[in-house]
């Protein structure tokens, strides 16, 4: 979470407070707005949170985004989040906001910028999992595995369409960038 507000912080250069979309109903959403604060506190920045977890609320947490002068959207890592990403890009695009999400899935979409786990390796990760299941390894003694692949994606249609210069430090670590 911290690398995404660094990030922000790169290609947003007079960053104050930043909006942050959460949805309630993401058993996520009971820890992660601390460990944002958490994170946002170490680099001196301030977040303001708005809940959304229909698509009239999500268009309603742009719009108060907007109203508050946010310069950028940090969108929380949610499933109802990423089949809503067309809606999502069009949004941040309408309002002007910078928006990084945590899936590459959103900037195919259409979005700025993602840092996260790849899902392609997490599905990757999951069928060996499976597979040695299936031959008969137990459950319980099976390791616990995380990821251990993190992709960072950028989008420069979206970039010239808000007006942003991306660093040529970060499109140097970026490990797609859509042209």
């Amino acid at each position: 979470m911290r690398l995404r507000l660094q990030l922000l912080r790169e290609l947003v250069s007079e960053l104050g407070s930043i909006g942050v979309l959460i949805n309630p109903d993401n058993p996520n959403a009971a820890t992660d707005p601390q460990d944002l604060r958490d994170a946002a506190e170490t680099i001196n920045m301030k977040l303001a949170f708005l809940e959304a977890r229909t698509p009239d609320e999500i268009t309603q947490a742009f719009a108060g985004f907007a109203a508050q002068k946010l310069k950028a959207v940090l969108v929380n890592t949610d499933p109802y989040y990423l089949g809503r990403r067309d809606h999502l890009a069009e949004l941040a695009a309408s309002h002007s906001l910078p928006a990084i999400y945590s899936l590459r899935e959103h900037v195919a979409a259409g979005g700025l910028i993602s840092y996260g786990a790849s899902l392609s390796d997490a599905y990757r990760q999951a069928g060996i999992y499976l597979g040695r299941i299936l031959k008969g390894e137990k459950l319980a003694e099976l390791p616990i595995v995380q990821p251990t692949k993190f992709d960072l994606v950028i989008n420069l249609k979206t970039a010239k369409v808000l007006g942003l210069k991306i660093p040529d430090r970060l499109l140097a670590l970026a490990d797609d960038v859509i042209e």
